[in-house]
């Protein structure tokens, strides 16, 4: 997680400061990014999709991430939880959580509804309050 809060510093001053590392089975970093959503002008552009995309160039065998994990700073939203489902990622790790747009607990569980192929493991919670601090400090600063 600490890699995680790491690359969410990473963000343009522009972004909600997310931060997501992709690991392998071995434990190896494989990718990580920050929100990029201002910076790209890309709706789709959260730290997740940006981690896992470069994550499966590294590994260069297609988009299985099998055995991977995948350590976010705040709780995935919707199409984030998806991109992790059809990645195959094997475990997904997360600091704070999201009451607003959290899908992996919080409004919805997408990870873990069993109608989906594949499930993958979740730790929620990991380093919270430093994860949940990153958010407030920026909300702080952008908010009159």
């Amino acid at each position: 997680m600490r890699a995680a809060i790491a690359a969410a510093g990473a963000a343009d001053p522009r972004d909600v400061p997310v931060g997501a590392v992709v690991f392998d089975a071995q434990g190896r970093e494989l990718a990580r990014a920050a929100n990029a959503r201002e910076a790209l002008g890309d709706p789709t552009a959260h730290a997740e999709v940006l981690a896992l995309r470069a994550a499966a160039r590294v590994l260069g065998d297609g988009w299985r991430l099998e055995g991977a994990t995948l350590a976010v700073t705040l709780e995935p939203c919707t199409m984030c939880a998806g991109a992790l489902v059809l990645s195959r990622i094997g475990r997904l790790v997360f600091g704070a959580w999201e009451p607003k747009t959290g899908a992996v607990g919080s409004l919805w569980d997408v990870v873990r509804d069993r109608r989906l192929n594949h499930r993958p493991q979740v730790r929620a919670g990991v380093l919270e309050s430093e994860c949940a601090a990153l958010l407030a400090e920026f909300f702080d600063s952008h908010r009159p």
